[in-house]
């Protein structure tokens, strides 16, 4: 099962002011204790939302926004994904999480579960989603 920890924007964070170091220090250690339990697949932060852009969907057409967007709470400055067997393991990860606005202050993460391919029912489309690009290489190898 994978989750990902999702570590909200705030307004320090769209500002582009730098995780204080005894936080950085923090974070590091938990993610090397997530690697060493052998349950850590990615993590990062993320530029302010100023750096980005939005695309915006309506009927066939596409539309460009460019950050800033102004809804900091919708926002995310990182992510932390994990491969675990249980819900409850991701709980206790998650438990352990270190404070992204520094021990003390008030702040929340959120953690969601991603879908895996078993979750969707058998149809051609997720039979093909589920060939990963070493079996096309092979497919088009022997094609």
């Amino acid at each position: 099962m994978r989750y990902m920890i999702i570590v909200k924007a705030s307004l320090d964070s769209e500002a582009g002011v730098m995780p204080e170091e005894q936080l950085i220090a923090e974070m590091a250690k938990f993610h090397e204790e997530l690697a060493a339990a052998g349950v850590l697949l990615d993590a990062s932060g993320l530029q302010a939302s100023s750096k980005g852009w939005r695309i915006q969907y309506s009927g066939s057409k596409r539309m460009l926004v460019d950050g800033t967007f102004t809804e900091t709470k919708e926002l995310i400055a990182g992510y932390t994904l994990i491969q675990v067997a249980s819900k409850a393991e991701a709980l206790e990860w998650s438990k352990r999480f270190p404070n992204p606005a520094g021990e003390g202050r008030d702040c929340e993460i959120e953690v969601r579960q991603l879908f895996e391919l078993d979750d969707f029912e058998p149809s051609e489309a997720v039979c093909l989603a589920s060939i990963t690009i070493a079996d096309f290489a092979t497919i088009m190898m022997a094609g």
